[in-house]
């Protein structure tokens, strides 16, 4: 018999049930992670920025250090303190969003949903707070350059994986958005906007990828730090 069965046999005769079905179920997330959903359209091709752009008009920087390495996308300020965003080429509305990530301990960033070419977009933190306080989380819901009505916080330390690939995904829709997180596999929030806070009330945007500028007084980045980002995929909703 397979380790696992074995060591789930052992367990439902010492706990019961319940803990048998809660080991399950973080198995099965574990086993998602490292593979794209079915039914979703790759955005990254593991081996160049295909498909990417960076914008040369975002205020956080426009020299960004973007890069495949291994079939990973990594982004890195280039030089210290310069940041900025790597964009899709095409536009979405209604969609769901997959993507793994592997943020350094102290690096600032986020993925814009709906972007502008100058970043302004919802946006979901990808902030790893230095002191581990959870003053500033993964997943929260903000707005970069604009200002969203609810917004959400994620209570992420329950499930996330320090130093470790986590996933996300999030879906999409409305012309006033109703957007949902879910991170590895369990949902964070489902929030529905009072307002569309777009500018120009636009529908759609891009998907973007975001590596935080910093200066000494305000130590967002950490030195030689990276965001990294595989499994990146689409499904476009009708």
């Amino acid at each position: 018999m397979a380790p696992i069965a074995l060591t789930l046999m052992r367990l439902a005769r010492r706990t019961g049930f319940v803990a048998v079905l809660a080991m399950l179920c973080s198995a099965w997330v574990s086993a998602q992670i490292g593979r794209i959903p079915e039914g979703f359209t790759p955005l990254f091709n593991g081996k160049d920025l295909t498909g990417w752009h960076i914008s040369r008009i975002n205020h956080h920087g426009t020299t960004g250090n973007w890069h495949v390495a291994n079939g990973v996308l990594v982004g890195q300020q280039n030089p210290i303190g310069e940041g900025g965003i790597l964009l899709t080429d095409k536009k979405y509305k209604d969609f769901e969003l997959y993507l793994e990530i592997k943020p350094d301990w102290g690096c600032d960033g986020g993925v814009f949903l709906r972007s502008t070419e100058g970043g302004a977009a919802y946006q979901i933190n990808i902030m790893i707070d230095k002191q581990q306080t959870g003053g500033a989380g993964v997943g929260d819901l903000i707005g970069e350059k604009v200002r969203v009505d609810k917004g959400a916080r994620t209570p992420w330390q329950k499930v996330w994986k320090k130093d470790d690939w986590n996933s996300l995904r999030v879906r999409m829709t409305g012309d006033v958005p109703h957007i949902t997180l879910w991170m590895n596999g369990e949902q964070m929030w489902d929030v529905t906007e009072e307002t569309n806070a777009l500018i120009g009330d636009a529908t759609d945007g891009r998907i973007a990828l975001q590596v935080h500028w910093s200066v000494a007084d305000m130590p967002s980045w950490r030195p030689n730090g990276a965001h990294r980002f595989r499994n990146i995929a689409i499904r476009e909703i009708q």
